[in-house]
């Protein structure tokens, strides 16, 4: 009906996932202010990026594709990348004036 190969539909996902993932990380790059690995990250991006621009120009239906693989690769990148959460910040106490003040170990907000 829409004349669809597997093969380049699977292709489509795995390079969106891919494309998705080194998003991810150029973010994360950007965020922490490292150029280096920001422009490398943004380098391939652009290059798996391309793949699944060219694969969906040729017949719309590949879109559905790519939005599958961006949708896992974003999810699978930030469960590996952040983890699970960590142990919640110490409370905060009352000081003698009646003001809060962090607990000891946290810094002042």
């Amino acid at each position: 009906m829409f004349g669809i190969d597997p093969w380049l539909a699977l292709g489509v996902i795995v390079a969106t996932a891919a494309t998705d993932a080194v998003y991810v990380m150029f973010t994360s790059a950007v965020v922490a202010r490292k150029r280096v690995p920001a422009a490398t990250w943004s380098s391939i991006w652009y290059v798996l990026s391309s793949f699944a621009v060219i694969s969906y120009t040729n017949n719309w239906v590949y879109v559905v594709f790519a939005g599958a693989g961006s949708w896992i690769g974003a999810y699978v990148t930030m469960t590996f990348l952040h983890g699970p959460p960590s142990h919640p910040p110490a409370p905060l106490r009352p000081s003698p004036a009646g003001e809060t003040e962090p607990s000891p170990g946290r810094p002042p907000a």
